[in-house]
C-alpha cells in the first residue's frame, strides 16, 4: 500500500533539489555570456543575484521585483553585497509588464519560472515592455514543463505552485516565444533543465532570446 504523505515529500524533494539546479544553470549560462550589466526580471528574494554577486566581469546588476515582501526578502539576502557596491546591486520594486525605462539596453537578462505567474491577458503587455522596450541584448527564460507534471505525482490540471495561472507544455512554450522573438527582432533557441524523459523532455524548459543586430 502506497503512502501518500511520503510520495507528497518526494515530490517536494524533486521540485526543491530541481529549482536549485535550474538556478545554477542560468547562473553559469549568464556568465558564459562575458557581460557587464545583468538584469533579473522578477527576481523574487534574490537567489539568482547572490549567485552573480561573486563574479566581479558583472559591473552592474539589477533585480525587478513587484512584491515588497520578496524585495525586502532580497535585500536581506544581498545585504553585505549592497554594502559593499551599493552602486553596483540595486532593488527596483516594480513590473515588468510596464514600461521601465532605467532598465533598458541590459546586456543580458534573465526570467527565472516567473512568466507562469502572469495572467495570460497580460502577456502581451509583457512583451512590449520587455522585447519591446528593454531590449536586452540576450535574454533567458525558464517556465515548468506541463508535461512532465504527471512524474511529480501531481493530478491532471494541478499546477506546481498555487499562484501559477498556466503551466505550457512545449509546444505551446515555443510557439508563444517563437512569436515574441519573430515580432521583435530576436532569435529564439529551446531547451531544458533536470532530467529528460524520452517521452515528456525536461521539467524545466529554456528559451535563450538573442537580440538580431
Amino acid at each position: 500500500m502506497f503512502d501518500l504523505e511520503e510520495m507528497t515529500r518526494g515530490s517536494m524533494t524533486q521540485m526543491t533539489s530541481l529549482h536549485e539546479q535550474r538556478l545554477d544553470f542560468v547562473a553559469r549560462t549568464l556568465r558564459s555570456r562575458g557581460a557587464r550589466t545583468v538584469l533579473d526580471l522578477g527576481c523574487g528574494s534574490g537567489s539568482l543575484l547572490f549567485r552573480l554577486a561573486g563574479n566581479a566581469e558583472f559591473e552592474r546588476i539589477v533585480g525587478l521585483e513587484q512584491s515588497g515582501v520578496s524585495i525586502r526578502q532580497a535585500r536581506l539576502n544581498l545585504e553585505s553585497w549592497i554594502q559593499a557596491s551599493p552602486d553596483r546591486i540595486r532593488l527596483v520594486t516594480g513590473s515588468y509588464s510596464e514600461a521601465q525605462p532605467e532598465l533598458i539596453g541590459f546586456d543580458v537578462a534573465a526570467m527565472v519560472e516567473t512568466i507562469e505567474h502572469v495572467n495570460p491577458s497580460e502577456l502581451s503587455k509583457v512583451e512590449l515592455a520587455v522585447f519591446g522596450g528593454m531590449r536586452p541584448t540576450f535574454l533567458f527564460m525558464t517556465t515548468p514543463n506541463r508535461e512532465y507534471n504527471p512524474l511529480f505525482d501531481l493530478a491532471p490540471g494541478e499546477f506546481r505552485e498555487e499562484d501559477h495561472k498556466f503551466e505550457w507544455d512545449r509546444m505551446k512554450f515555443r510557439q508563444w516565444a517563437s512569436g515574441v522573438a519573430k515580432r521583435n527582432g530576436y532569435s529564439v533557441s529551446f531547451g531544458g533543465i533536470g532530467d529528460l524523459h524520452p517521452d515528456v523532455g525536461y521539467p524545466t524548459q529554456t528559451a535563450a532570446f538573442e537580440l538580431i543586430a
